[in-house]
Order: C-alpha cells, then sequence, then structure tokens
C-alpha cells in the first residue's frame, strides 16, 4: 500500500518512517507524563497542562484515526556543536536553529505525503510537527524510528540523537511496523554532562532547569544560581544530544536549509548585543530564534556576556541598564557585577 509514500518520503528527504496500529496502541508514557506535569517539570508551559489528557493517545486529538505514520528527519551537525562553548567571546545556538525554522519545512513535505497517503487509501489524513499535543516520541518508539532516551529526546541507531519527528495520523488501517527498544543500556553520558542537572532520574527532565527552556520558553527573568551555569548558552541547548555514543553513526544533514549557516555557528556576542530589533528581525527572518523577540534574545546574550567575565564587554553591556524592559536591565545589571 504504500510503496508510491514510501518512494516520495525518500525523494523529499526523510530518513525513514514507521507504523503505529493506533486500534491497539497502549501509550505506555501517560503516567509519566501526567507524573511530569504533577511534579511542576513542565514550568510555566501551561499548555501542557492543559492539553493534558488530549496528549496521553493520539485518538484523543481525532479519534477516527487508526494509523500513525511516524517520519524522522535528519539534521545532524557538520561538526561538534559543543565546541563554541570554549570561546568566551562567542555564543552558542542550538544546532537546529542555525539556519531555517524546521516547522515549516517539513509540514510541507508532510502535507504533500499525506494527500498521496489519502489517494491511495481513500481516507482522511491530517499532519502534525511537534506543535500539536501528541507525543510523538513515544510513538516513534512504538514505530521503530528511534527510542526515547535518557535523555527525553528520541535517538536512532541510524542517525543518533539528530532528528526531527513529523506524524502523519489517517482513518485508513496500515500494516504496523516492528517497534524500537531501549539502546541505552548502562550509559549516562547525557544525565552527567547536563550543566544544570536538569535529570532528576534516567528518563526524567526538570525542565525548570533545562537550558533549552530557560532561553527559549521561559519569558521572565532567570534564577541567578542557574545563570551562571547557562554559560554562553544563548538559544537552546544540545549538550545531552551531542555527547550520546550512537551520534557516532549519525551523518550531516543533507537539506541545506538546515545546514548551519556561517554566522550562527560561532556568533560574535558583543554584535549580538548591538543588534537593534529591526536588525534582529532580519537577521533572524525565517529562524526559529526570531520567535522568542527581541528583549528576551537580548537577555540571553546578556547573560552570555556575563559568563564570559570578558572586561571587554562591560561597556557595552552598561548600555542596557536603563532598558525599558526590566528583564532585560536586569540582566545588564547582572552580566556587568560578574
Amino acid at each position: 500500500m504504500l510503496k508510491a509514500f514510501d518512494k516520495r518520503a525518500d525523494a523529499l528527504g526523510f530518513s525513514g518512517y514507521g507504523v503505529v496500529d493506533l486500534t491497539i496502541h497502549d501509550p505506555q508514557n501517560a503516567d509519566w507524563l501526567r507524573a511530569f506535569v504533577a511534579a511542576g517539570y513542565h514550568g510555566t508551559m501551561d499548555w501542557m497542562e492543559e492539553t493534558l489528557e488530549r496528549r496521553v493517545h493520539p485518538n484523543a486529538m481525532w479519534d477516527g484515526a487508526k494509523s500513525a505514520i511516524v517520519l524522522g528527519y535528519n539534521y545532524g551537525p557538520d561538526s561538534d556543536p559543543m565546541v563554541t562553548l570554549g570561546i568566551p567571546d562567542a555564543a552558542t545556538i542550538s544546532v537546529y536553529a542555525r539556519n531555517k525554522d524546521y516547522h515549516g519545512l517539513i509540514k510541507g513535505k508532510l502535507k504533500e505525503l499525506a494527500a498521496l497517503l489519502a489517494r491511495d487509501t481513500g481516507q482522511d489524513v491530517k499532519v502534525f510537527v511537534d506543535t500539536a499535543p501528541i507525543m510523538e516520541k513515544p510513538l516513534a518508539m512504538a514505530a521503530g524510528v528511534g527510542w526515547q532516551g535518557k535523555h527525553t529526546n528520541v535517538v536512532s541507531r541510524a542517525y543518533g540523537s539528530w532528528l526531527f519527528l513529523g506524524v502523519i495520523l489517517s482513518a485508513a488501517r496500515i500494516e504496523a511496523t516492528p517497534p524500537e527498544v531501549d539502546h541505552c543500556g548502562n550509559c549516562s553520558a547525557c544525565l552527567d554532562v547536563c550543566p544544570t542537572n536538569a535529570f532528576p532520574a534516567p528518563y526524567k527532565l526538570d525542565a525548570r532547569r533545562c537550558i533549552s527552556y530557560l532561553t527559549i520558553e521561559h519569558k521572565g527573568p532567570v534564577d541567578e544560581d542557574l545563570r551562571a551555569l547557562m554559560g554562553n548558552r544563548i538559544y537552546g541547548c544540545d549538550d545531552c544530544l551531542a555527547v550520546c555514543p550512537w551520534n557516532k553513526f549519525a551523518v550531516e544533514a543533507s537539506d541545506i536549509k538546515l545546514q548551519a549557516r556561517d554566522d550562527l555557528n560561532t556568533p560574535n556576542l558583543a554584535q549580538l548585543l548591538t543588534l537593534s530589533e529591526t536588525e534582529f528581525r532580519d537577521k533572524f527572518s525565517g529562524s526559529p530564534i526570531k520567535r522568542i523577540g527581541h528583549a528576551q534574545f537580548m537577555r540571553n546574550v546578556l547573560y552570555a556576556i556575563g559568563n564570559s567575565e570578558d572586561p571587554k564587554l562591560k561597556t557595552l553591556a552598561k548600555n542596557f541598564i536603563g532598558h525599558e524592559n526590566t528583564v532585560v536591565a536586569d540582566a545588564a545589571r547582572w552580566a556587568i557585577g560578574r
């Protein structure tokens, strides 16, 4: 049934896919999700609590869905993304954000595949790219695409930790593929490397301590004891992904829109801090970084400048003490004090 789908998925650059029979799918991570929210690990991401029960099973989103096709899309970096952590006057940006926003890129390809699937099955379809209340990572494991590692992200034997996920729900019942099993073994590299100790235990993440959450989702001032641990990470954090031993099989992203822009590989902190709001919007047009806004971006850059302990950057930071945004002004005062 999926021969045409398979051929087109490969042509569109997907790194493989698997199928879950939703009529028999047992969402084993439902209790984990409920416990995650009950413990407050979701921080200020209120939407996780509001959509909790809709996330438990895809049929809570669409009761007519009988199959879930989970697709992986490789975004592997061309070099070690942790290299910039040791460069005081540079910023570190998460690999996935060093070029175009993957949401629109992948969703367009998913829609094309979904239309093909609808044509061949005669049944309705819906597409999702991690912005809807679907637990795509457990689905990926059930589909055989990868497994949810101790860092809670998906790991693939073929692509390591560098996979985006897309989901197509179909009203057609399609033959399921074998699930993947956990291959983490006794390894704890991802847990040990976390600079803020955001993992209370293997397979559990406290987002309130996660640098990705702090730089992207959290809008207010970051607790001072965490600021010093953020280093020069101004958007996201790849540490737990980058140290995974399965990355020895990873390959560089083939999609040019996901390959890092030169200016975002080792961006200069001083240059970033001097960006006006218009220049910020222009520089990050089409980038996921644009979504956090200029003020929050400046907050993150100022934290990184404080952690650089470079006196040459102190003068620049002083320009933001009187900033109209109190969070930015607070970040400037903290940076100067460092």
